[in-house]
C-alpha cells in the first residue's frame, strides 16, 4: 500500500497554484512593466531558500464527481526564506489573481505572515501591490452580505514596529489597506514611474468631483516627498539591493544586537579636505554628504527619506564595521533648520534607533526652528517639541559633532543635555541663544532706534561680538568638551563607536514605536 496518489495530487495542485492568474493576467503584468510576485521572491531572496506556507489554499472548483477542476490561489503568497544568509518571513501580493483584492484573499495567510515573523523573532518584508487584502465590493455578491470593516492583522502589524525590523515594498499601484502596510513599517519604498499608493484610487476619487489620474494623485513623486515613503528607486531591482542593504544594519529582532562587518576602511584615516570643508563666510553652504562620506566607514552610508524634511539627513553607515545611526544638518535647505517636517523626519529617525539599539552619530549644524507665517501655520513647535522629547526618551549612545551652527532650542536639542555629552566642535562652530546676524535688531533694538547712523552702529556692534563668539572662549569656560581639527572626526568617531557597542542592551524598550 502506498501514498504515492495522494503525492500525485499534491504535486497536481501545486502546478495548478504556480500558474498564478493565468497567462494572461501574468503577461498584463508583464506588459506594464512588472514582475510577479514569484519572480520578485525568487530575486529578492538567496537562490532556493524560499519555503512557502498555505500554497495550496484558494478558491477550488470541483466537478460533479467530486473531481478538482481548477484551484485558484490565494493572492497572498508567504513563507520563510533567507536574505544574504540571514532567516527572514516574506510576505507578497499577487496582482494577477483579482488584482490583490479581498475576494481573491484569505485572511488568515496575511495575518499568519505577521504572527510568524513577530513570535520567531525575525524581520518581516512586505511585497505590496494592489489593496493588499483590503476591500472590493465585489465581495457583497460573492458573500450575500456586507460587513464591518477590519484590519487583519493589525495587532501584529503594530507589535512588530516594536520587535522586529519591517520593510514594505510598493511595487505597483497600492490601495486602502495596503497603503496603510506599506507605510507601517521601519522603511519602505516606491518604484519610480511604476508604484502609486493612496487611500482610494482615481475611480473612488473622481466620485467626488475630482479628476486625476493614479501618478497624479499618488505618484513617488508625491509620497517620498510628503513623508508617507522613506525612498523611491528605479525599479524592482534596485528596491531589492535597498532591502538587502536596510536590513544588513539592523538586527533580526530586538532582542539581539547588530552585528559588526568586517572593515578594511582605516580607522586613523584622515581626510585633509575637511579643514577647508566649511566656508568661513557663514552665508554660504557647504555640502554634508561629502562630509558624512569622509567620516564613516567607505561607502557604507544609506540615507532614509532624502527627499523628505530635508534640511534633515538620516540614515544608516559603519564606524570601524559598527552599524550606527546618522543625523546630520544640510544647509542646502532652509539653513539646515527645522521645519515641521524635520521635525518629524528626525523624531522618527530617533525611535528606529533606539528601538534597535543602535548608537547615534549627530552631525550638527541647526540654526534653530524655521521661523516666519508658514513655519508657525505648520505647528513647527509642536512637531519639534516631540523631537526633543524623542532625543531625551532615547536610551543608546549618541555622539554630536558640532560642524557649523547651534542655536536656540531646536539646536539645543543636539544632544540629551542630562546625559554624558560625548561631543566634539569644530572650529567652524557657531553657537548662542540666537544668532548673532538675526539678534543685534532684537537685543540692541532701542540703541539703534536712537542712533543717528543705525548702520554704523550695527556693525560695530557685530563687531565686538565677533571678538566672543570664538568657539575657543567657549572651551575657556568647558561648555563645550573639545574643540577638534576636522581630519580627526572619523579616528574620534571610531573610538565612539567601539566604546559603544558594548554598551548596546536588547530587549523592547518601556514604549512602543508608531508608524
Amino acid at each position: 500500500m502506498t501514498w504515492q496518489p495522494e503525492i500525485d495530487e499534491l504535486r497536481r495542485r501545486s502546478a495548478m497554484v504556480e500558474k498564478m492568474g493565468g497567462p494572461e493576467k501574468i503577461k498584463r503584468q508583464h506588459d506594464a512593466g512588472r514582475l510577479t510576485v514569484r519572480e520578485r521572491l525568487n530575486l529578492l531572496l538567496d537562490e532556493g531558500s524560499f519555503h512557502e506556507i498555505g500554497a495550496l489554499a484558494g478558491r477550488a472548483e470541483y466537478d460533479e464527481n467530486g473531481e478538482l477542476v481548477e484551484l485558484r490561489p490565494s493572492n497572498t503568497v508567504f513563507g520563510r526564506g533567507k536574505l544574504e544568509g540571514r532567516p527572514v518571513i516574506v510576505s507578497g501580493d499577487d496582482f494577477t489573481v483579482r488584482g490583490g483584492a479581498a475576494d481573491a484573499s484569505i485572511k488568515a495567510k496575511q495575518i499568519m505572515a505577521e504572527q510568524m515573523a513577530n513570535e520567531l523573532r525575525l524581520p518581516l518584508i512586505r511585497l505590496i501591490e494592489g489593496t493588499g487584502g483590503g476591500g472590493s465590493v465585489k465581495t457583497l455578491e460573492v458573500d450575500g452580505r456586507t460587513y464591518l470593516p477590519a484590519n487583519p492583522a493589525w495587532e501584529w502589524v503594530v507589535d512588530n514596529m516594536s520587535q522586529v525590523p519591517v520593510v514594505s515594498l510598493a511595487l505597483g499601484p497600492v490601495a486602502g489597506l495596503g497603503a496603510a502596510r506599506a507605510v507601517a513599517s521601519h522603511y519602505s519604498l516606491m518604484i519610480k514611474d511604476q508604484s502609486q499608493l493612496f487611500v482610494a484610487g482615481p475611480p473612488v476619487v473622481a466620485r467626488t468631483g475630482e479628476a486625476v489620474d493614479k501618478e497624479g494623485l499618488g505618484g513617488s513623486s508625491i509620497h517620498t516627498r510628503n513623508g508617507a515613503i522613506d525612498d523611491e528607486v528605479a525599479d524592482e531591482e534596485e528596491a531589492f539591493a535597498r532591502t538587502r542593504q536596510f536590513l544588513s544594519y539592523l538586527p533580526a529582532s530586538v532582542f539581539e544586537l547588530a552585528a559588526r562587518s568586517p572593515c578594511d576602511d582605516p580607522v586613523e584615516r584622515r581626510d585633509n579636505w575637511l579643514i577647508d570643508a566649511v566656508p568661513r563666510d557663514n552665508r554660504k553652504v557647504y555640502k554634508m554628504r561629502k562630509i558624512i562620506d569622509s567620516v564613516v566607514d567607505a561607502g557604507s552610508f544609506i540615507e532614509i527619506g532624502k527627499y523628505y524634511g530635508r534640511s534633515a539627513i538620516t540614515g544608516l553607515a559603519r564606524l570601524d564595521g559598527w552599524p550606527v545611526a546618522l543625523l546630520a544638518g544640510d544647509p542646502y535647505f532652509f539653513g539646515a533648520g527645522w521645519t515641521a517636517d524635520a521635525s518629524n523626519k528626525v523624531t522618527r529617525f530617533v525611535d528606529l534607533a533606539d528601538t534597535f539599539h543602535l548608537p547615534v552619530v549627530h552631525l550638527v549644524d541647526n540654526p534653530g526652528f524655521v521661523i516666519g507665517t508658514d513655519a508657525e501655520k505648520a505647528a513647527t513647535i509642536r512637531h519639534g517639541a516631540r523631537t526633543l522629547s524623542a532625543i531625551y526618551q532615547t536610551n543608546v549612545p549618541w555622539c554630536s559633532v558640532i560642524i557649523r551652527r547651534v542655536f536656540g532650542v531646536a539646536g539645543a536639542g543636539h544632544t540629551n543635555a542630562s546625559r554624558l555629552k560625548y561631543r566634539y566642535a569644530w572650529p567652524s562652530s557657531d553657537w548662542g541663544s540666537l544668532p548673532i546676524e538675526g539678534g543685534i535688531e532684537a537685543a540692541y533694538k532701542s540703541d539703534l532706534e536712537a542712533s543717528d547712523d543705525p548702520e554704523a552702529l550695527h556693525q560695530e556692534i557685530i563687531e565686538r561680538l565677533n571678538h566672543v563668539r570664538s568657539p575657543f572662549r567657549t572651551a575657556e569656560a568647558f561648555l563645550v568638551e573639545e574643540v577638534i581639527d576636522p581630519r580627526d572626526t572619523r579616528p574620534l568617531l571610531c573610538e565612539f563607536a567601539n566604546l559603544a557597542a558594548p554598551l548596546r542592551e536588547p530587549g523592547r524598550r518601556s514604549y512602543g514605536l508608531r508608524p
